[in-house]
Order: structure tokens, then C-alpha cells, then sequence
């Protein structure tokens, strides 16, 4: 039986057209969030190791306030926004009179509360693909439901049981439920990768954050350290290599 997709919309009650726009809506959710986030991430790669190349060998020298002006003149990248959060914050209690430990102490803590308003930035939009992912199956199945019903009521008013009354009707109730599946599966697919991808760069981030705070505490090692440091900060130590 060869099934018209226009004939299928024209012979569905409008119960069941609802659930077919609802899937739509919640599809073309999914595909601007995955895009989104795609873009954001491919952003903040590139901005991160442009920005890891210029400061990691000013900070692997200690040189904080040569740091601190380039992180300000790339506030756009969030390895940057963490210099600057955690730098103002040590030069800040240092200029109080704290010593270096406490002043690292707190720039840590400044550091974590900035992690977590990044984290929820770039989690922004994750919902949408967790809740279609669980809950279109069950919407496509209500679409199913209803559409049998329909189906049904075509018997009654038709006074005939046959095949040829129902079948079509059926069928197009259960393509539905299709719809549903071809819309959850790739969503949590989708949603399990992205999720991947942006724990590794908050674990890139989280690693910097360490690095900083190590490096704020004073202990920077010998000159040879310093430069292998300064390497790998510039190569973006932040950022994973397969990226």
C-alpha cells in the first residue's frame, strides 16, 4: 500500500495533526540546538587557542599584569574570562595585605562560582534535547491512540468493519508513532555526544583553572619548567587535541 504523505495530513483528525506539529516543533528544537551549540563550541576552540598562544608564556614568566591586559583584550574567549576573573582577584587581595596563599585560595573560589555560570551557559538549550528525547516516543504513541480512534469512528459512521474502511486510517495512525522514534532516537544521540563534547572542554577549562591557581600560589618551578609550560599553554592547554 503505497501511503501519500499530503492524503495521510488531510485524512488525520485534528488531534492528531496537533501531535504531528508538536513533533515538528520539538525536531526543529532539537536541530537549532545542535547547531548552536555546535557553533559555540567551534568558537570557543578557536578564540581559546588564540588567546593560550599570546598569554601562556607571559604567564608562565609570572608576568600577571602583561596576562591580565591580554585576557581583557579577548574577553570574548572563557580561558580568557578565567585569567581575568582569577588575576583581579589575587592582584585585588594581595593589594589588601592578604598573603599568596589566601589571595589564591579566594581567586579559587571566584574561579568555581565562574565555572558554574560557564557551565550553565554552555548547557544552555541541553533540556530540549533530553525532553524530546524522552518524551517523543510517548507523544507519537498518544498520536497512534488517536488516530485508531479516529479510525474507529470512521466504522461507525460508515456502518462497515472491512479493511478498506480502516486500513488507511490505521496505517496512518501508526506512522505516528514512527515519527515519534525518528525524532527521540537521534535526539538522544545528539544529546549524549554533545554532552560529551562540552564536558571535555569544561574539564580543558577546569585544568586551566588548576594550572592558574597552582601558578598564583607561586610555584612556577625552574626556568626549564616555565618554558615546557608556556608550550603547552600555547598549544591550548585547555582545549582537547582532537578537538
Amino acid at each position: 500500500m503505497e501511503l501519500n504523505v499530503i492524503e495521510m495530513w488531510a485524512g488525520m483528525s485534528n488531534l492528531v495533526r496537533t501531535v504531528v506539529i508538536v513533533l515538528t516543533m520539538q525536531a526543529l528544537g532539537c536541530i537549532y540546538v545542535v547547531i548552536d551549540r555546535l557553533i559555540l563550541l567551534a568558537i570557543a576552540y578557536r578564540q581559546g587557542r588564540k588567546f593560550a598562544r599570546k598569554a601562556g608564556p607571559v604567564l608562565a614568566r609570572g608576568d600577571y599584569t602583561g596576562a591580565l591586559e591580554i585576557a581583557r583584550a579577548h574577553r570574548e574567549s572563557h580561558l580568557a574570562g578565567f585569567i581575568v576573573t582569577g588575576v583581579e582577584t589575587f592582584v585585588d587581595q594581595r593589594r589588601r595585605g592578604s598573603d599568596e596563599s589566601k589571595s589564591a585560595y579566594l581567586a579559587d573560589r571566584a574561579l568555581e562560582r565562574e565555572a558554574e555560570q560557564l557551565s550553565g551557559t554552555l548547557n544552555r538549550g541541553m533540556n530540549i534535547l533530553a525532553s524530546t528525547g524522552s518524551t517523543a516516543p510517548f507523544i507519537g504513541l498518544l498520536g497512534t491512540v488517536l488516530g485508531i480512534l479516529n479510525a474507529f469512528k470512521l466504522v461507525g459512521q460508515q456502518g462497515s468493519g472491512g479493511m478498506g474502511t480502516i486500513g488507511v486510517a490505521i496505517a496512518e495512525a501508526l506512522i505516528v508513532t514512527g515519527y515519534g522514534l525518528m525524532v527521540a532516537i537521534p535526539s538522544v544521540l545528539l544529546f549524549n555526544w554533545l554532552s560529551a563534547r562540552l564536558s571535555t572542554y569544561e574539564q580543558g577549562l577546569g585544568r586551566a583553572r588548576s594550572e592558574l591557581v597552582d601558578r598564583l600560589e607561586g610555584g612556577h618551578g625552574t626556568q626549564g619548567d616555565d618554558d615546557a609550560d608556556a608550550e603547552r599553554t600555547s598549544d591550548g592547554v585547555p582545549l582537547p587535541s582532537n578537538a
